[in-house]
């Protein structure tokens, strides 16, 4: 089922490749999509929950798709982009993910963190709101897979979570809420 949504100011089309990454030591790491497009490059960072998710969903969706589809190649809707060489780059706020059974692709969207800034009395308005950056594109069923599985790697590579409470444990230990913060349990 495809997920219509609000408009998209950049809609890449087919990706020539899409790629998770993260940077920084856990605890502190940060996290972000890059994808290519034509000439066109684009970074959607993103919480760690935001690529979790993602990742889980793209994996169960791949893996319930029967091997007749996962082997059929991916018919993409729409040609990479050819609007001229563009950068983008923004944190991502909301992210949308759908399947397409009849192209047996899957279409991302992801749009701007909005962050509401207090108005300033002498502008208030006389500015335009900004226009929140969004992108939208096509993924095969094999890229598809590849980022649920190297996605998950990534966040299974931070912070053991504590067997109590789930939260993350610190190299210098954690106080656990659930034991009342009398035991200090330690990474490891």
């Amino acid at each position: 089922m495809f997920v219509e949504s609000r408009k998209i100011k950049y809609p890449l089309g087919a990706v020539n490749s899409i790629e998770a990454l993260t940077f920084g030591e856990p605890g502190k790491r940060t996290f972000r999509l890059d994808v290519h497009s034509g000439p066109a490059y684009c970074s959607v960072w993103m919480e760690k929950e935001q690529l979790f998710q993602l990742s889980v969903h793209l994996r169960d969706s791949v893996s319930r798709l029967s091997k007749e589809e996962k082997d059929k190649a991916s018919d993409l809707r729409e040609e990479s982009w050819s609007g001229g060489d563009l950068t983008i780059d923004f944190k991502a706020g909301q992210m949308l993910m759908s399947y397409d059974p009849d192209s047996n692709s899957f279409y991302i969207q992801a749009y701007e963190l909005e962050i509401d800034e207090p108005e300033d009395s002498e502008t208030a308005g006389n500015e335009e709101p900004g226009e929140t950056e969004s992108v939208g594109f096509w993924i095969t069923t094999a890229q598809a897979g590849v980022l649920g599985e190297a996605g998950l790697t990534i966040c299974a590579a931070g912070r053991p979570t504590c067997f109590l409470c789930g939260q993350p444990i610190n190299p210098e230990g954690h106080a656990c809420p659930r034991a009342n913060g009398h035991t200090i349990l330690e990474a490891g």
